[in-house]
């Protein structure tokens, strides 16, 4: 079968989505107990299978789906299959230095890159155009900030290494040092509106409020 030719918004552009093999006890760990390992998994994949379909479905540039542990999750082998979806490995200790090595390796190939999570459904196509429109009109940075410190994406004409080294990942703080460290390299920065994710049982109460559906799930 051939894989279909796509014109794009912004064909100098690519879209790396950093996304975990939906494996019982390693995602969505902050969901248990109330929700067992595998219901965690399943909320994992479903959220990462929706981000999946968001950026194909809005054609703004190529994709490449970053995977860890490894490549060889039947998830993986199955998004790359049915959304043509380039697939490459996370690499580097620590997640700073896999979203660094991520940009480092994109940008050899392509003019400026995105990158973002597969756990934000308040992520839209014209966040992603937004984005994508800034670095292409010149700004050096676009973050999308989260209500809950962090990002949720991250964007960049170059590799900024200042902005993955020494982070305080996982605390509410990582938001506004990256602020502070693009200040310093005195970068052009463009935001996007606040957004939120799903780490916690209430997060994932919010979402499926969101989508307007009721939650096929039950706690355990």
């Amino acid at each position: 079968m051939h894989t279909p030719i796509v014109s794009y918004q912004y064909p100098g552009a690519v879209l790396l989505i950093f996304c975990k093999a939906p494996v019982p006890g390693q995602v969505k760990t902050r969901l248990t107990p109330a929700l067992t390992p595998e219901q965690a998994a399943d909320v994992h994949r479903e959220l990462a299978s929706r981000t999946i379909q968001l950026a194909v479905d809005s054609r703004l540039c190529p994709i490449r789906l970053c995977c860890a542990p490894t490549m060889e999750h039947p998830f993986f082998s199955a998004a790359a299959a049915s959304y043509g979806l380039v697939l490459q490995q996370q690499q580097g200790e620590g997640l700073g230095a896999r979203m660094a090595c991520a940009f480092r390796m994109a940008l050899e190939d392509y003019r400026y890159a995105l990158l973002i999570g597969c756990d934000c459904p308040s992520l839209t196509p014209d966040d992603l155009e937004s984005a994508l429109s800034a670095l292409s009109q010149g700004c050096d940075c676009v973050l999308g900030p989260a209500e809950d410190g962090g990002y949720v994406l991250i964007g960049a004409n170059r590799l900024y290494q200042p902005l993955f080294d020494d982070m305080p990942w996982g605390s509410p703080l990582v938001l506004a040092a990256t602020r502070e460290r693009i200040r310093q390299l005195r970068l052009r920065l463009h935001e996007l509106p606040l957004q939120w994710d799903i780490d916690t049982p209430e997060d994932l109460a919010r979402y499926r409020s969101h989508i307007n559906c009721p939650s096929p799930i039950a706690p355990a």
